[in-house]
């Protein structure tokens, strides 16, 4: 259910906290350490299950253009590191401009959550919904703490059909890797077993 409707949750943070009370925006600080900080226990899942935005993408953009082809640049280690280093770098500055004012430093994550939710939207037509997720700084993060936590299994009841590839909103392959399906990018939405006819993938834990 939280998934189904968090994107409001996003959408109303962003308006009271523009046109009221622009502190708020230090929340944001909770969602971009949550994926990390999840990442070493449960890799990725609070891409694909807790993520406000992920929820925008998912319920809203994912029924607009239901592609699912994301770009390769958009998965490149130099491309995504860079996006990682360049926002971070910025954000570092902005913050500093803004200490110690609480308000500033408020306005500071919102500009951040505001620009970087636009730049998402336009992927999403343009691409796949989740394109923004394969470079997404906190998920790049995530991804290095991710590698091998909570699997996906692969019984051998798998028929190679391919269902689970079109479904991926990750645009990733689980029946493509054997018995056990650990890409760092995987957000453990479970799409892909909901759509497994055969019943083959699981998440063993």
């Amino acid at each position: 259910m939280w998934k189904k409707y968090a994107y409001f949750v996003l959408i109303g943070y962003l308006f009271v906290g523009f046109f009221f009370y622009p502190v708020l925006g230090v929340i944001a600080l909770a969602c971009m350490l949550a994926p990390v900080a999840l990442a070493p226990f449960k890799g990725r899942a609070w891409c694909g299950n807790y993520c406000p935005r992920g929820s925008l993408w998912d319920e809203v953009f994912a029924k607009i253009n239901p592609s699912r082809t994301i770009p390769g640049w958009a998965r490149a280690p130099g491309f995504r590191y860079g996006v990682l280093f360049t926002i971070l770098g910025l954000f570092t500055w902005q913050m500093v401009g803004a200490w110690p004012d609480p308000a500033a430093i408020g306005k500071v994550f919102l500009r951040v959550i505001f620009i970087t939710t636009l730049i998402g939207i336009f992927l999403a037509l343009k691409f796949s919904p989740r394109t923004w997720c394969s470079f997404c700084p906190m998920g790049t993060l995530a991804s290095l703490f991710s590698k091998g936590k909570n699997p996906i299994r692969v019984e051998n009841t798998c028929v190679s059909c391919g269902l689970c590839a079109k479904a991926c909103p990750m645009d990733l392959a689980p029946y493509k890797h054997g018995e056990l399906f650990a890409d760092p990018d995987c957000i453990k939405c479970g799409v892909c077993v909901a759509k497994c006819p055969k019943r083959a993938l699981s998440f063993p834990g």
